[in-house]
């Protein structure tokens, strides 16, 4: 197939299973979600940076922090995107290894590290020679969260730890109002206008995707971690799991 091609079918294929208010499930999610990412990958950075005012940089930042693990640690990025916590880890002398379902993400990525195109449920790595896992705003874009999290537990070490940078909605009444305004329109609008707007109209939808936080810390110590905790950014519109390998 040529590039061109390849191009008009991953725009068709993730633009067809968002064009409804039902969100996909499943094989049709996970088709949809590489094709998606592969389409806006070359503005994923820009807007990010628009979208947050900058903020992402510092969530990740915290991130990492909370991840917590010595120098020369081996950490997988999971669905790596174009590197910026990969970045983040070289500058703190961490081995990250970038991992992402979308090819055109890894086209993009910046990190100058490992790459590794797999899918995150079925994480190409020996068991426990891993020391811990990150990711930014994947949660959500995974087809099968347990395998997920099945997968993390395999990989890492003992004592491993994770974090698990996500968006959220704020608790407080009129911050989740205002939320709800910027990010089901305005942030479609902006998105429209620099990349395609149908990426854009799906990622507030996709919230939906996530469980409740106490349902989410039940099933990651359901899958043998511990030493669980949750804390917000920015007054309840990101927010980190962590945790370690018991």
């Amino acid at each position: 197939m040529s590039k061109d091609k390849q191009q008009d079918y991953n725009a068709s294929s993730f633009k067809e299973a968002f064009k409804s208010n039902t969100l996909p499930y499943g094989k049709d999610k996970t088709i949809a979600i590489r094709s998606m990412f592969d389409a806006i990958a070359p503005r994923y950075d820009l807007l990010n940076r628009i979208l947050t005012f900058g903020q992402d940089i510092s969530w990740r930042k915290k991130s990492l922090r909370a991840l917590g693990l010595p120098k020369n640690s081996i950490v997988i990025d999971l669905a790596s995107g174009t590197g910026d916590l990969s970045i983040l880890m070289r500058k703190n002398n961490l081995v990250p290894i970038g991992v992402d379902l979308s090819l055109g993400m890894l086209k993009h990525n910046r990190s100058q590290t490992s790459l590794v195109q797999s899918d995150a449920a079925s994480l190409p790595f020996r068991s426990e020679s891993i020391d811990g896992v990150i990711s930014g705003f994947a949660l959500r874009n995974f087809t099968n969260l347990d395998l997920v999290f099945d997968e993390m537990s395999r990989v890492l070490r003992p004592k491993g730890r994770f974090a698990l940078l996500e968006v959220s909605v704020p608790n407080n009444t009129f911050l989740k109002l205002g939320h709800g305004i910027y990010f089901n329109k305005i942030v479609p609008a902006i998105g429209g206008a620099l990349s395609d707007s149908t990426a854009y109209q799906y990622l507030p939808k996709s919230i939906e995707y996530l469980p409740p936080v106490d349902k989410m810390l039940s099933i990651l110590g359901k899958k043998g971690f511990t030493n669980l905790g949750h804390v917000s950014f920015s007054f309840g519109i990101a927010q980190l799991f962590m945790g370690e390998k018991k």
